[in-house]
């Protein structure tokens, strides 16, 4: 699984331009730097091919190396020095952070024996892999009227957006696989009390569009979650203070779904103990016309636990996630400003997945699913568009097997 995803040329030719910094590249250079990055020996670089009618002779790793080039270009990141044949250098945008990928961009930030997080766009990453997906677990940009600093769209592209970004993980879910997306339910209509039905068409399109099944919707209850909405609930006084956040699951196909709660299975209470050592229920019971029978002896057989009912409480405060943001602010980076608690992502991997299976996240920001899937034997691949955050969670994976962070990506 490591060696699934391998940088292009692309990636090779940017580190290239990024390492050199003022100096510049001539072209003879850069081939050679390119070919060492690549492993390519000088006979593979240098290989000529007859190419189109003409049959003349051309180099297509050169040619490749060159198209790239001029793809920087394009994206203005470099340009030539006038008046020296075959010298580039970055431009002043190039010599700045990169805040967000442009659409061509998608470089390896860091990867363990495990996993791979790519800076770049999830659009770019995902319609060029061919990997077999179990869980698709993520937090996509809330539909805000303000949006935050990761660039959220607007409510009105929302739905088409969270389709369109999902169109290649679907193509790629095993059959039973399943993608969790922790959805907010705290969007208002602009100027008004009334609840946005954003969630609602959102459930509907991904049904419609994508041919996934909703298979539940797991309410995230965080004791922790400050009072809100702050204008109807506290000033207005109209709404409840919100205390969840849903995470809805869809699958492709219901009748192969991998998910079990035997892997997420709580400890029995204390009295529900004592009645399983006590051979179970001494009474007999019919409720509701019958609908549920109580026999004598019931839960008189030892289990391993009990299982969890579809309201997930667990508070925001992560230990892991305040190790994060210390590690970003040394760093001078922004740390995230919607961090995911470890504890959530940790019960539905542990839910949806087994040892060995790929977990995805296109939204990753402080990748926590690319953390616990690590932490659970999964393999993962995560992508995040804004560079601060890809360099700020690599902090998070120091010390993983096999943990390498692209040097090339503290030059931007």
């Amino acid at each position: 699984m490591a060696t699934t995803i391998q940088p292009d040329l692309f990636e090779h030719v940017l580190n290239a331009f990024a390492q050199a910094g003022d100096t510049g590249i001539h072209n003879d250079r850069l081939y050679k730097i390119v070919g060492n990055r690549a492993q390519l020996d000088d006979a593979a670089i240098n290989n000529r091919e007859l190419i189109g009618r003409s049959k003349q002779a051309h180099s297509l790793i050169k040619r490749k190396i060159r198209w790239h080039q001029q793809s920087l270009k394009h994206l203005g990141l470099i340009r030539r020095v006038d008046g020296v044949r075959g010298l580039w250098e970055l431009t002043e945008e190039g010599k700045v952070k990169l805040k967000k990928a442009k659409p061509n961009v998608a470089l390896i930030a860091y990867s363990t024996d495990l996993g791979v997080a790519i800076w770049g766009t999830a659009e770019r990453v995902f319609n060029q892999l061919d990997v077999p997906i179990s869980l698709c677990l993520t937090s996509p940009p809330y539909p805000l009227a303000k949006a935050r600093a990761y660039g959220n769209p607007s409510e009105q592209e929302y739905v088409d957006f969270i389709c369109k970004s999902l169109e290649p993980i679907v193509k790629n879910l095993v059959p039973g696989g399943s993608i969790a997306l922790n959805i907010s339910q705290d969007i208002f209509i602009k100027g008004s009390p009334a609840r946005s039905l954003y969630p609602e068409r959102l459930v509907l399109a991904l049904c419609d569009k994508l041919s996934l099944y909703k298979m539940d919707c797991v309410i995230w209850h965080n004791p922790s979650k400050p009072p809100g909405p702050v204008q109807y609930a506290s000033i207005q006084r109209v709404h409840l203070n919100v205390a969840y956040e849903m995470v809805y699951i869809f699958t492709n196909n219901p009748k192969l779904y991998k998910a079990d709660n035997r892997r997420v299975l709580e400890p029995h209470s204390e009295k529900h103990t004592k009645l399983m050592l006590s051979g179970g229920e001494k009474r007999v019971s019919i409720n509701s016309d019958g609908a549920y029978v109580i026999k004598h002896g019931s839960y008189s057989n030892f289990t391993e636990g009990k299982i969890p009912r579809n309201v997930l409480v667990r508070g925001h405060a992560c230990a892991d996630q305040r190790q994060y943001k210390k590690y970003a602010r040394e760093m001078g980076l922004p740390p995230h400003g919607a961090p995911f608690p470890r504890s959530v992502a940790e019960f539905f991997i542990k839910f949806l997945t087994e040892i060995g299976d790929v977990v995805v996240d296109l939204f990753s920001g402080s990748n926590t699913a690319g953390r616990e899937a690590e932490e659970q034997g999964r393999f993962w691949i995560t992508t995040e568009c804004m560079l601060e955050y890809a360099l700020g969670s690599s902090a998070r994976f120091v010390g993983c097997n096999g943990y390498w962070r692209n040097p090339a990506l503290l030059n931007h």
